[in-house]
């Protein structure tokens, strides 16, 4: 194939998945992709709810709260569980140095980061924002401990969004106009073509060796 075909085949599939990325499914674009990590700006408040020592299974209770002075968007916060230390503090295990993490069962998560990290949705209730110095509602989160003897702690992060304040009204009334159906799309960012070249890659469009030919000068 020459260079110009494999160039011509890039070009044709970056636009087209450039035009369909608002539908790329959760599964591939994730997401917490664009959401910020909010941690130092919230506490995350663990409660033990109920433990199965026949199965060695423990049912755990998980909030956040704010905080800061600023609002978060309720149904944009999530919880990804970060580690597990043990009763020293330490996260890995000292024989093989895996991780505590990766010796536990996680039950019910709703889905898992790129480096494999199991999160959790925060619900957003009966409000749709996270009012400064509040705490939300809480994530159930229940964990399965394959090595029966180790005590563990579980620690959390948590991403969201924070609530823009309120545009003034002099700056809403200049405006410009909204934009109509039919606009042209916005061409998409560096990043975003960037993780669409490896979606194109890991689909078989194109290869790791066309890319590289059609980028060579």
């Amino acid at each position: 194939m020459s260079r110009n075909m494999t160039r011509w085949r890039l070009s044709f599939a970056v636009i087209l998945f450039g035009l369909l990325w608002p539908m790329v499914p959760e599964s591939i674009a994730g997401p917490l992709d664009q959401l910020t990590d909010l941690t130092g700006k919230a506490s995350v408040v663990v409660t033990l709810k109920g433990r199965d020592n026949f199965n060695s299974e423990y049912l755990y209770d998980v909030s956040v709260k704010n905080l800061s002075a600023e609002t978060f968007i309720g149904n944009s916060l999530f919880l990804v569980l970060d580690k597990v230390t043990n009763i020293g503090g330490e996260d890995r295990e000292n024989l093989n140095s895996d991780t505590i993490l990766s010796r536990m069962e996680v039950l019910g998560q709703d889905g898992e980061t790129q480096d494999g990290k199991p999160y959790f949705q925060i619900s957003a209730g009966s409000t749709t924002d996270l009012a400064p110095y509040s705490t939300s509602l809480p994530a159930s989160v229940r964990l399965r401990n394959k090595d029966y003897l180790i005590v563990f702690t579980p620690s959390f992060k948590v991403f969201g969004l924070k609530r823009p304040p309120p545009e003034p009204k002099q700056a809403q009334q200049t405006q410009t106009a909204p934009v109509h159906p039919g606009t042209a799309p916005t061409a998409p960012s560096h990043n975003s073509v960037d993780k669409l070249i490896q979606l194109l890659i890991k689909k078989g469009v194109v290869t790791e060796e066309e890319w590289r030919k059609a980028n060579q000068p």
